[in-house]
């Protein structure tokens, strides 16, 4: 998540969506900001109280965080803003990603179907820290009463021209739009991975972010 007084803007950064490229590109705005050594002392007495102070929001925040935390007034006029990405793609990022990053916990794995079937076991409890991929996207945008209170979607599908809408609504020159962790290690269309009945397994366990976002399997 990136808060921005100044520029009266908010981030919610949702794992593997291109948010970290989102967050570099805008980082020279949150400097220019005057609570910006404010925000960076209560990151560093946070880190060093190992974050049980609570004056900081975590990168991967959902957005009814800052909706408690800040003051309604506050709140009400940011933009917020958000990229999210279609779920079967993001299954997939996911699976190289661990693989490539935690080789130890896919030592009994060796397929992208045994990953998911794994993943999506309901008699196995998963581990947040381990893939943050398993919640819903949609549970980063939504309050209590499953209320959408961010202004802007963009997709990571349509990284660079969503990014650049955000920053027109920012009221800011749209920086350029640096790219962070890309994957090669993958084959280009998330489609060739699943099996029908996989996909299936998706399309349920995902259902709110596909109803909610408006994805499909097969993209129009």
């Amino acid at each position: 998540m990136l808060l921005s007084l100044k520029y009266n803007f908010l981030f919610v950064h949702i794992a593997k969506t291109g948010g970290t490229s989102v967050r570099d590109s805008l980082r020279p705005l949150r400097l220019r900001d005057p609570w910006y050594p404010v925000q960076f002392l209560c990151s560093r007495l946070s880190a060093l109280s190992g974050h049980r102070l609570g004056i900081k929001f975590p990168r991967h925040s959902k957005i009814i965080a800052a909706k408690e935390m800040l003051p309604a007034e506050t709140f009400d006029t940011l933009f917020k803003f958000v990229f999210v990405r279609n779920p079967w793609d993001l299954q997939v990022s996911s699976f190289h990603h661990i693989r490539r990053e935690r080789p130890h916990l896919m030592s009994h794995i060796e397929t992208f179907d045994q990953f998911m079937r794994w993943k999506l076991d309901p008699e196995r409890p998963y581990q947040f820290h381990v893939d943050t991929s398993i919640e819903l996207q949609s549970d980063y945008v939504i309050d209590l009463h499953g209320k959408v209170l961010v202004d802007f979607m963009g997709r990571y599908e349509n990284l660079a021209a969503d990014f650049d809408e955000a920053c027109r609504r920012i009221g800011v020159k749209p920086p350029a739009l640096l790219h962070k962790r890309q994957a090669t290690d993958r084959k280009k269309d998330y489609r060739s991975y699943y099996t029908d009945e996989l996909a299936e397994m998706v399309a349920r366990h995902f259902e709110p972010d596909i109803r909610i976002f408006g994805y499909r399997f097969d993209p129009e």
